[in-house]
């Protein structure tokens, strides 16, 4: 299949994990895809992610990419980020907010304890980022041209389960996940006259390179919390990614989309 040929896609937090995932996969349904990450090699256990930077991966294989450094919880970064793929390549059709932490995943403290060190790293990348992101990327997409279709763009942005639920002791991160929903619903009704779409998405416990370093014991609690299969893989989330970003998206934004094996339904 080929649903995004000519598509022109930026993916954030693209080096790793569910980001590296949804690029590839754009890339593979015919998108040109703009990779931005701090970095162009994750630092992360998984040796596929660290042998070779997600854009190369992509060349290699045919495809179109290239990347860019970028500090997602950055104004002038994200600015950049989206005037330079609009000048090279003429507009910007997808956008994928994906960079994100947990800032407290090492050590996770309940309310009376948590740090607001902590918690003001969580909001910068997890809140202010998408903020940011879907700020530059729907202002490029409203100057736009619309597509045959009608509509002038997509933007996705990957949240959490924790931004439709509670956790204990992950105080910044919950607030930063839920604070992201809300932006993706006010960007949709925004949008939505421009014909932009603006949705999320809401991984479950992905198998990841954080999730490769819990312990076994752990890891199978956590697997237990999706009733079905277990936990995710970074290509169960790419391919609803693909779904919410390609014309097969008629008529659905302001969405929360859980992908997660029913953990939000229990």
């Amino acid at each position: 299949m080929s649903r995004l040929v000519n598509k022109i896609a930026i993916v954030t937090g693209s080096s790793s994990g569910i980001g590296r995932a949804i690029a590839l996969k754009l890339s593979r349904e015919g998108a040109v895809v703009v990779c931005a990450d701090i970095r162009e090699i994750a630092r992360t256990e998984i040796l596929t992610e660290t042998e070779v930077a997600t854009h190369d991966l992509i060349t290699q294989n045919g495809g179109t990419a290239e990347f860019l450094k970028v500090d997602a919880s950055k104004a002038e970064d994200e600015e950049r980020l989206v005037g330079h793929t609009a000048i090279k390549y003429g507009r910007l059709d997808i956008m994928i907010n994906n960079a994100g932490v947990s800032a407290e995943a090492d050590n996770p403290r309940p309310i009376w304890d948590f740090s607001q060190e902590v918690w003001d790293k969580d909001i910068a990348l997890n809140s202010i980022g998408v903020f940011l992101g879907c700020k530059y990327a729907s202002a490029q997409m409203i100057k736009q041209d619309p597509l045959p279709c009608g509509d002038r763009g997509w933007i996705v942005n990957i949240v959490s389960v924790f931004g439709l639920t509670g956790a204990a002791s992950m105080s910044g991160y919950v607030a930063s996940k839920h604070a992201t929903m809300g932006v993706t619903k006010v960007a949709a009704w925004d949008c939505a006259p421009h014909r932009i779409h603006v949705n999320a998405i809401c991984p479950g416990y992905t198998d990841t390179a954080f999730i490769s370093g819990i312990s076994g014991d752990v890891r199978g609690f956590v697997q237990q919390l999706h009733p079905f299969r277990g936990l995710g893989k970074p290509e169960d989330v790419a391919n609803a990614a693909i779904f919410l970003a390609s014309e097969e998206n008629t008529w659905v934004t302001g969405i929360g989309l859980p992908v997660d094996g029913g953990y939000t339904s229990l």
